[in-house]
């Protein structure tokens, strides 16, 4: 079901902010950017942060997303952040395959995720993060998979500013086994690859995020820190898409294998 978008002209942060979460609620899709498209990051979360405040939710972590060179804004980011929601969070280590929530009609994906809990409030004051100093900040490190789902079709096509809007293109996440020991590893011996109904479709680790798996966390504590929203203990991040960004369609399952640490299998069903 498509629902009607805002005359194009609408330039208001919270209309937008409602036509998407409208859409999430209903399991609907939209034919279009509901409105203006914000100018800058710095207006996207503003409209993210309108559309958390209309959410029923609790924000229980945060997904990072990589931002092409071209496609960057004066702020210089690299990255961006969208919440994940408790309601769409799920224990993965049983073994089980989980059903995952995407919209038909809409933008629907899975990504393989290396993820961080928090042991310890990052400090409120502190903007900003080198990948040493968020590789000290006590956490533990899961292997997980986001389920990357919009009631927009063309979010990524359209650009970080139109992913930032609507909760960073997130609709989950499935947090699997511990990886013990994280901080002794390499990036290396970090593997993952993932498969849709049996076959292939992307393979890498830690060492696809640009930068490594300490920088993507020392982002997503710099930029929560600048947003007013410092990370605290408990809060996850998931630190970007290890194998690519692989669409799914209702029906279909993927499995993410991690080499040495545990496998996730999901199916994707209708949101809503």
């Amino acid at each position: 079901m498509d629902l009607p978008t805002a005359p194009a002209a609408a330039a208001d942060p919270a209309a937008i902010a409602s036509a998407f979460t409208g859409a999430r609620r209903a399991g609907a899709s939209l034919a279009d950017f509901p409105g203006q498209i914000p100018a800058d990051l710095v207006s996207a979360y503003h409209v993210q942060d309108l559309a958390i405040s209309q959410w029923e939710h609790e924000v229980v972590g945060w997904k990072v997303g990589y931002i092409a060179e071209e496609r960057r804004d004066s702020s210089g980011d690299d990255r961006l952040l969208g919440p994940i929601f408790n309601n769409r969070l799920q224990n993965a280590t049983g073994g089980t395959t989980l059903d995952i929530a995407v919209y038909e009609g809409g933008f629907a994906a899975v990504e393989a995720e290396y993820v961080i809990e928090l042991l310890e409030d990052a400090p409120a004051d502190q903007l900003e993060w080198t990948p040493e100093q968020a590789e000290a900040l006590p956490a533990r490190l899961y292997i997980g998979v986001e389920v990357a789902s919009s009631p927009l079709a063309t979010i990524n096509i359209l650009g970080p500013l139109v992913v930032v809007s609507d909760f960073g293109n997130n609709n989950g996440l499935l947090l699997g086994p511990e990886i013990t020991d994280w901080t002794t590893r390499d990036d290396s011996e970090l593997r993952a690859e993932t498969l849709i109904e049996g076959e292939v479709v992307g393979t890498g680790g830690a060492t696809r995020l640009p930068g490594g798996l300490r920088t993507a966390i020392a982002f997503a504590l710099a930029r929560s820190a600048k947003r007013g929203r410092p990370l605290k203990r408990g809060e996850l991040i998931a630190t970007g898409n290890a194998t690519g960004i692989h669409d799914i369609r209702v029906g279909q399952t993927a499995v993410v294998r991690f080499a040495g640490f545990g496998d996730i299998a999901c199916r994707a069903v209708a949101a809503g």
